[in-house]
């Protein structure tokens, strides 16, 4: 009973940590592109690349938590 507790709780430590990291590297990348596309729209390509790469961190924390929601009894 306290196993699918602690499995829980680690299914949403791992969820809320790689939302918020992506959140905070989309920031970081995002205000990059922006000023990036502002002095040369032909940036605009990699921009949008940039933007998309760190939604791999959200992926590979779904994957985690998936993987520990299999661990429950």
């Amino acid at each position: 009973m306290a196993e699918e507790g602690l499995i829980a709780l680690s299914v949403a430590i791992t969820l809320a940590g790689s939302a918020i990291a992506t959140a905070w590297a989309e920031k970081v990348v995002g205000a990059a592109a922006v000023g990036a596309m502002a002095e040369n729209e032909k940036l605009f390509g990699k921009g949008i690349v940039f933007m998309v790469l760190p939604e791999t961190i959200v992926l590979f924390g779904f994957a985690m938590a998936f993987l520990l929601l299999g661990k429950i009894p």
